[in-house]
């Protein structure tokens, strides 16, 4: 049996899988919601199954429907590199990219970075995003962005890595706290109770919880940060210490005095950061071409 089955219609599914919404999905793809109530329709009777749950108040997709959606995006994006090849030869790194980057690394990195980038790739037209780790690659893997820079926390099923640079970890401490001036300074000095910890969802979170003895995790405090400043504000103020990677180890004039930053002798105490983009990707030696221009600009000596 031959399946009359078009790009436009995976890519109608593929909509409404992502939003879990049909109003919202039609306006993604451009058509009227009742057209694109049809042809989800008209796929449903090609397939023989039915692809999503609906009811008044929400679309469901369901577990073929899962499956069906994870290899319509895998046809779409294969159909793109059709288009890629058929194109004109064009510079590396030339057109759209969109880029996304964990909340505690792209304001310190990138501001550093954005500026030799343009210069060596005046062609590129970056889209950033910020946001947390399971976010990004979420939208990595649903093609909404193209790469994303991270800690490798995650799981790297059908990503490709490109290894970038080591970012140590520093310690930050309000001034006069015992470990200010212990020497010598390790992780085997953290207790994860008297740490001031970012909220759930923050790779840096965890990191730091994993380098603290499992003998000195003890209760965690109530309260979190939302934000690497947050954090330095809280430590200022006497509420604890906390782990700073090293390119957000700023200090504020406001702070001068009341705060201290300390490295680790050993240099294991840090996060690796990767540039992660999903291995079917049509432009992967684009992504390779950013990931060997990033290595060489980290802002780590």
């Amino acid at each position: 049996m031959t399946l009359s089955i078009t790009l436009r219609d995976l890519e109608y599914l593929v909509a409404v899988a992502d939003h879990g919404h049909f109003g919202k999905a039609a306006r993604a793809v451009s058509v009227s919601q009742p057209a694109l109530s049809g042809q989800i329709r008209k796929l449903e009777g090609v397939l023989g199954i039915t692809l999503f749950e609906r009811s008044n108040r929400s679309v469901v997709i369901t577990e073929a429907g899962l499956k069906i959606a994870a290899q319509a995006r895998v046809v779409i994006e294969e159909a793109q590199k059709l288009a890629d090849l058929a194109q004109t030869p064009v510079p590396p790194l030339a057109g759209s990219l969109k880029l996304g980057a964990i909340a505690t690394l792209g304001p310190y990195y990138l501001p550093h970075v954005l500026g030799p980038l343009r210069q060596a790739f005046p062609l590129l037209e970056l889209h950033l995003r910020e946001g947390l780790t399971s976010e990004l690659i979420a939208d990595l893997r649903t093609g909404s962005l193209d790469a994303v820079l991270a800690s490798p926390t995650f799981s790297t099923e059908g990503l490709q890595l490109f290894p970038l640079f080591f970012e140590p970890f520093l310690l930050l401490t309000p001034k006069g706290h015992p470990l200010a001036s212990r020497e010598p300074l390790g992780s085997r000095d953290l207790r994860a109770s008297e740490m001031v910890l970012l909220e759930d969802g923050h790779c840096l979170k965890d990191q730091a919880l994993q380098l603290c003895p499992k003998n000195r995790r003890g209760s965690l405090r109530q309260y979190h940060a939302t934000s690497i400043e947050t954090l330095r504000q809280l430590v200022a103020t006497g509420h604890g210490y906390t782990l700073i990677p090293y390119l957000a180890a700023t200090t504020d004039k406001r702070l001068k005095g009341l705060i201290r930053y300390r490295t680790f002798p050993d240099r294991s105490v840090g996060r690796e950061i990767v540039l992660a983009c999903r291995k079917r990707f049509g432009r992967i030696e684009d992504i390779n071409t950013l990931a060997t221009f990033l290595k060489t600009h980290s802002g780590i000596p």
